[in-house]
């Protein structure tokens, strides 16, 4: 029996353009050995776009987007367009207009990719959980006597209590399912209103969770501890500035951030959920025929996953990780020679013929 999905493609900009490709190829390599069957809508949603219309995506881009199953983005920026204007302009709108309140980003020391630790990561193996859709970026505020001395900028953080129960729920659910813990990133010694919100509403949850160890950290300290001792976390939970620091810093801390990926979740599924690596366009390398596409592909495992296919995103994983172990091809990020294309095909053959 074939189940079938519709995926918007947003390849986006520089090598955004160039790693998509690679993600598809590697879903329909092990959708037909799974039964699963991948059609595509490839829109040119970009900065590029931007600059000659006016706007990063359509005025009805996200009615577009609803009937899809999911989207898998490339990457968005490009100079000249402010990256205010591509992210408000696309990804904000998208997350924030399908619900997808969680950005779930798994951390993990690949075998094969070295990390700049020289120490503690063996067992590197977490998630960050980030609050997607509120908290820090929000819309409120604005600008006051421009151009003028007294010239001022005011931009408030929004806590909702629905908006924080939900996503701390989505944590402690996962440290459930992992058998793990969950760190708290909080900063509520020095911000006075919303950081001790979110901490009364942490110990709440916490209560509705026996059987998971919590505890909460100061961001500042926080990072730190991720530096020195990255074992120690099994699913790390923060606000949405908080979040995003963390998960590229932790994405660092596992090798590079150009492998990492990342999911921006809805996780009743009322909505299309997004996936996207986040190593960015990377003009510099731009149309080289280099760039790295594991981040995308790992974030298409990622997807396959939600979409419901466990077996065929763990085989997704396994492959490109066995080529990392095996010290296989590598583009030059990792230190190696090897261009997109190669590294990829040597992922299709660990899947099998595609």
């Amino acid at each position: 029996m074939t189940t079938r999905h519709r995926i918007a493609l947003i390849p986006g900009d520089g090598i955004g353009t160039e790693v998509l490709p690679p993600a598809c190829a590697v879903l329909d390599a092990v959708g037909k050995l799974h039964g699963i069957e991948l059609s595509y809508d490839e829109l040119d949603w970009s900065c590029q776009r931007y600059l000659a219309e006016g706007a990063m995506m359509p005025e009805d881009g996200i009615d577009r987007l609803r009937d899809h199953d999911a989207v898998l983005l490339g990457a968005v920026g490009w100079p000249g367009v402010p990256d205010h204007v591509s992210l408000w302009g696309l990804l904000i709108p998208i997350r924030r207009q399908f619900r997808q309140y969680v950005n779930l980003r798994p951390i993990k020391v690949l075998e094969g990719v070295p990390s700049p630790l020289v120490r503690g990561t063996a067992d590197v193996d977490f998630v960050v959980v980030r609050e997607n859709v509120e908290g820090e970026y929000s819309e409120i505020g604005g600008r006051l006597h421009r151009g003028f001395p007294e010239e001022m900028a005011v931009q408030e953080a929004v806590f909702t209590r629905a908006g924080t129960e939900r996503i701390l729920g989505y944590a402690f659910d996962t440290a459930r399912e992992r058998g793990g813990s969950v760190t708290s990133a909080t900063k509520s010694n020095g911000i006075i209103h919303t950081m001790p919100f979110w901490d009364e509403i942490v110990a709440e949850t916490g209560e509705r969770y026996p059987d998971v160890s919590w505890q909460q950290e100061h961001i500042d300290a926080l990072v730190a501890k991720v530096v020195l001792d990255p074992t120690r976390f099994d699913v790390i939970v923060g606000s949405n500035l908080f979040g995003d620091i963390l998960s590229d810093l932790a994405g660092a801390v596992a090798g590079s951030i150009g492998i990492a990926p990342a999911a921006n979740l809805n996780p009743e599924r009322d909505f299309p959920s997004m996936f996207e690596p986040v190593h960015g366009s990377a003009p510099d390398i731009a149309g080289k025929g280099v760039a790295n596409p594991l981040g995308a592909i790992w974030s298409a495992s990622m997807m396959l996953d939600h979409l419901g296919h466990p077996e065929a995103a763990a085989e997704v994983f396994d492959s490109f990780a066995s080529v990392l172990a095996a010290d296989g091809p590598r583009t030059p990020d990792l230190g190696g020679t090897a261009s997109t294309d190669e590294f990829t095909q040597r992922v299709l053959d660990g899947i099998g013929p595609g």
